[in-house]
């Protein structure tokens, strides 16, 4: 059977000057935990497509889950690892702002909530 696919977004927006740092320590530091609780990255979107030295960029990091099983198991494993809440709090110093999201293809729906 296929395992609908769950998508995880964290869409960031770095203080000015600081985009090219955050997706560095992002990808040094925080993705291989990551991956470690099943998350596979997709892609690292940049916006504008430019390191700006006295602005913010919006970096937006696609994470794939294998369905419904994937996403808890994610979620129950970051909130209680003390690691992922220190790894924010040091990056601190290159974030404006920050949210997560998650979502599946509209087809995926029904199948996802029959749990």
């Amino acid at each position: 059977m296929n395992t609908a696919k769950v998508y995880v977004t964290d869409t960031v927006v770095t203080k000015p000057g600081r985009a090219r740092d955050f997706v560095d320590a992002y990808l040094r530091e925080y993705a291989p935990g990551a991956r470690e609780r099943g998350m596979t990255l997709e892609r690292i979107v940049v916006s504008p497509p430019i390191w700006f030295p006295d602005e913010s960029n919006t970096v937006t990091a696609t994470w794939v889950l294998d369905g419904a099983e994937g996403w808890w198991a994610m979620t129950w494993q970051g909130r209680s690892d003390p690691a992922v809440r220190r790894w924010w709090a040091a990056v601190d110093d290159l974030v404006a702002e920050r949210t997560r999201s998650t979502g599946a293809e509209a087809s995926e729906i029904e199948r996802l909530a029959d749990v």
